[in-house]
C-alpha cells in the first residue's frame, strides 16, 4: 500500500500476564473510511487507543502519517472513545470553547449547529446528562474538528435505533474531504455499505484486512466476510 496514514509493524501489548495484541502489521489507506470489526475483548480498543497515543507502553512500531503517536499525530487525530473525558461540571459551550482553544483545526460554528441539530442543551452540565446525550456531545466535538484521522470507537453502540440514521447523517456528511476515517462497531449491517477497506480482529491478531471491492465482486456482503473469516476466535480465555 502505497503511502498508508496508518503504518503498525510487529506491534504486541499485555496487561500484566494477558497478551490483548500480539505481533500485529497492517496498515491504513489514506482516504478512506475503514471498518475495524471484532467482538469484545480481541483488541480493538486498545489499538485505538495505541494509534492515538493514549497507550505508549507497547513493543513494535505504529506511525500516524509518517509519525509516532505523540503530540504532532493527536494534532492530525480526532479522537471519539468509549468514554466522556470532559470535566462533569462542563457545558456544551465549555467544551466548545475547549476544544476551540486547544485544537486550531476546531469549527466552532459547525459545533454550534451540530449541537442545534441534536437538540442538546449548550448550558446544561455534564453531570446532570444522560449516557446517551454525553456520547451525542462528544460526537459533535470530533466532527467539528477537521482533522486528516479520524478514530471511532463504537459511535453507534449506545443510540437508540431511532436516532442512529441522524447520527450516521452526521458522521458520513461532517468528517474532512480526503480525511481517513477508522471505526469500530458491531452493527456491520449498518455501516457496511459507507466502508472502503476493513479489518477484522480476533484474539489480538488481524485475521483479515482489505478492500471491500474484491468482497462485493464474490457475491458477499462485509457481514458475510466477517463470519466467514472469524470462525472461533469470538472466544474469549
Amino acid at each position: 500500500m502505497s503511502d498508508p496514514i496508518i503504518t503498525v509493524e510487529g506491534l504486541t501489548k499485555s496487561y500484566g500476564k494477558r497478551l490483548v495484541l500480539e505481533d500485529i502489521s497492517l496498515e491504513v489507506p489514506r482516504g478512506k473510511l475503514v471498518g475495524l470489526l471484532g467482538a469484545n475483548g480481541c483488541g480493538k480498543t486498545t489499538l485505538m487507543k495505541i494509534i492515538t497515543g493514549l497507550i505508549h507502553d507497547y513493543s513494535g512500531t505504529v506511525l500516524i502519517d509518517g509519525h509516532r503517536p505523540g503530540a504532532f499525530s493527536k494534532g492530525e487525530t480526532a479522537y471519539l472513545s468509549e468514554r466522556t473525558y470532559l470535566p462533569e461540571w462542563f457545558r456544551m459551550t465549555d467544551s466548545i470553547a475547549y476544544f476551540g482553544d486547544f485544537f486550531p483545526d476546531f469549527d466552532k460554528n459547525k459545533a454550534l449547529e451540530l449541537t442545534q441539530r441534536l437538540g442538546i442543551d449548550p448550558h446544561q452540565r455534564l453531570k446532570t446528562m444522560s449516557k446517551g446525550q454525553k456520547e451525542r456531545l462528544q460526537l459533535v466535538l470530533i466532527m467539528s474538528r477537521r482533522a486528516k484521522l479520524y478514530v471511532m470507537d463504537e459511535p453507534l453502540g449506545g443510540v437508540d435505533p431511532a436516532a442512529r440514521s441522524v447520527i450516521l447523517d452526521i458522521i458520513m456528511k461532517n468528517y474532512s474531504e480526503n480525511s481517513t476515517m477508522l471505526i469500530s462497531t458491531h452493527l456491520v449491517h449498518d455501516l457496511e455499505q459507507s466502508f472502503d477497506h476493513v479489518l477484522i480482529m480476533g484474539r489480538g491478531k488481524v485475521l483479515f484486512a482489505g478492500d471491500i471491492g474484491p468482497i462485493k465482486a464474490k457475491g458477499m456482503s462485509v457481514e458475510e466476510k466477517y463470519k466467514e473469516v472469524y470462525g472461533d476466535a469470538w472466544q474469549i480465555d
